[in-house]
């Protein structure tokens, strides 16, 4: 484990910092856990598609034009969330996907002309299927080096450069309970109500989400409530990042410990991991109507049949008074029924009296079930279902618990 992960996994818990001010609102943070990757090249998309779970971005031909005034600058294709995984079917790495619009649909700084004078693409009925050239990879930072390596292994000859571009560019997230937006667009609302006239004049917009060049915030491609995230230039503060609104990454850690969503190899265990019981399905990571990709039998067969008896859920730590607990429980703490002290699960993640674990469905949710941890029975464990999970995770489970 990085001393990064250290820090931020026994921090002390924000939400007793923020408790004198109430709700914090919308926060942002640099996220230091995470790194940049470039793929470029006339490959570069063919190649992540034959690998990953997720279908790659779509081809941007139909939603970007080259457009010769101030307001309707270049938009590029929200992101994607996807996955690498052993030729088992293991989790390896996750990535955030990202593809920056081509040089020839940026607009100069005059926003009269194109950026490089290069003559704009055509349509796809035109030119063809439009393969993106260039994809920006946000990625676990702790992994980056082996990420690069394992990739590089499957290259053979494909044509794709892949390089860490992390002194080049920085990932941001927004998030907090103001930020969530369900509406369809991917787009930041804040952004969104900026313009004058019948709608949003986007030549405003843009620079609201990061500048005229192509950098934007993108609505989180796995939850709503997990607000919003971007790349952007390491040079620059990204629009909308408020300097007393600037937050330390273990805020953002205990957003997504609260909504039951990990994240990298230090929560989802490299090599051991099977996706579909991180919620990986929930979370958009995975197509089960694209081609082949590395590990996609056992998500395939474990998907189809349609029974997953371990799932990660947020945790709350407590004492028998009820009473939460901060700094009680370490990762890797074993989750046992105090009753019987059959092993229910696993705690992968803690953070004050929060936590993320991996346990057996079935005793997590019994009414009236009591879950302490192992070696420490005075710590009473609270499993809780996140609000976004679909029915049908938790739907037999249910009906079985009322007959019974």
């Amino acid at each position: 484990m990085t001393p990064l992960a250290r820090r931020l996994l026994h921090a002390s818990s924000p939400a007793a910092a923020a408790a004198a001010g109430g709700e914090p609102g919308v926060l942002a943070c640099r996220l230091a856990s995470r790194a940049v990757v470039r793929f470029a090249g006339p490959e570069a998309g063919r190649f992540l598609r034959s690998l990953l779970t997720n279908d790659l971005l779509l081809s941007s031909s139909s939603q970007q034009r080259y457009a010769p005034t101030p307001n309707a600058p270049a938009r590029a294709p929200p992101p994607a969330y996807a996955a690498l995984l052993t030729p088992q079917g293991r989790f390896l790495y996750d990535l955030f996907l990202y593809r920056p619009p081509p040089p020839s649909q940026l607009l100069d700084r005059t926003g009269s002309a194109p950026l490089t004078g290069e003559r704009p693409k055509g349509n796809q009925e035109d030119e063809g299927e439009d393969e993106p050239g260039e994809v920006l990879a946000d990625v676990d930072a702790a992994e980056v080096d082996e990420l690069l390596a394992c990739f590089k292994r499957y290259r053979l000859r494909s044509k794709v450069e892949i390089d860490n571009v992390s002194k080049e560019f920085l990932c941001w997230q927004r998030f907090g309970r103001n930020v969530e937006h369900t509406g369809p667009s991917t787009q930041e609302p804040e952004a969104q109500s900026i313009g004058w006239g019948q709608g949003v004049d986007h030549a405003a917009e843009s620079a609201a989400q990061g500048n005229g060049h192509g950098w934007e915030w993108f609505k989180d491609p796995r939850l709503d409530c997990l607000g919003y995230r971007g790349i952007f230039p390491a040079n620059t503060i990204p629009p909308l990042v408020e300097s007393d609104k600037e937050a330390d990454e273990c805020h953002y850690l205990l957003w997504r410990i609260e909504n039951g969503v990990a994240e990298g190899s230090t929560e989802i265990p490299k090599g051991e991991a099977i996706p579909l019981e991180y919620n990986f399905a929930g979370l958009n990571a995975i197509s089960f109507e694209k081609g082949c990709y590395i590990g996609q039998e056992l998500i395939a067969r474990t998907h189809h049949r349609g029974v997953i008896r371990k799932r990660l859920m947020p945790l709350i730590f407590e004492d028998e008074n009820g009473q939460e607990l901060k700094q009680a429980v370490a990762p890797g703490s074993e989750v046992v029924d105090k009753e019987s002290g059959k092993k229910i699960g696993t705690v992968n993640t803690a953070l004050g009296s929060r936590g993320m674990g991996l346990l057996r469905l079935e005793e997590a949710l019994k009414q009236n079930s009591s879950l302490a941890i192992k070696d420490n029975r005075d710590v009473r464990v609270k499993a809780i279902k996140p609000d976004w999970w679909p029915v049908e995770w938790t739907q037999m489970l249910e009906q079985q618990s009322a007959v019974a």
